[in-house]
């Protein structure tokens, strides 16, 4: 017998009440696509399933571009690399497709 343990909602302020309220009136409308919206629930279930640390050492040039990158997708950078990792060891990280020129 397995038990579903029930995550209990946040408490939201005054202004995230508000944002709410806009998007179920229709007043907000949703822009990401439904890739983009798997992206973001794979990086949140990647972040909240953590429960081991590990420390490595990247070069400063690639640790400004997983900085960028992470900023483009409203991330934090630590979330979108344990994503990427997640991803790669799941077989789900895709090669960029070449240009043959």
């Amino acid at each position: 017998m397995t038990t579903k343990i029930k995550a209990k909602a946040p408490k939201l302020d005054a202004f995230e009440k508000g944002i709410v309220k806009s998007f179920e009136s229709g007043v907000l409308q949703p822009v990401g696509t439904k890739s983009s919206f798997a992206m973001y629930r794979a990086a949140a279930e990647a972040a909240g399933s953590k429960d081991q640390r590990i420390n490595i050492r990247l070069s400063s040039l690639d640790l400004r571009g997983l900085q960028v990158k992470a900023l483009e997708e409203g991330l934090p950078y630590q979330t979108l690399i344990a994503s990427v990792l997640h991803r790669y060891v799941s077989g789900r990280l895709v090669e960029p497709k070449q240009n043959k020129e």
